[in-house]
């Protein structure tokens, strides 16, 4: 699954401290999501595609 958060985060100025601190996460978290090395729960992923004004499915994307 890949997805759109880092063109997402940048577009609205935020850095991944920033984002990791919005989501109550850690910046090694939103890192991790970022390089498709760890799918988020499906909670941080609504919170993640709210923050990011986008929808679950066109924040992740998958692989068809």
């Amino acid at each position: 699954m890949k997805n759109r958060i880092k063109e997402l985060r940048k577009k609205y100025g935020y850095t991944q401290e920033d984002l990791a601190n919005l989501l109550n996460v850690t910046r090694q978290t939103i890192n991790a999501i970022e390089n498709n090395k760890y799918n988020p729960t499906l909670e941080l992923a609504i919170k993640m595609s709210r923050l990011l004004k986008t929808n679950v499915e066109e924040l992740f994307l998958i692989d068809e």
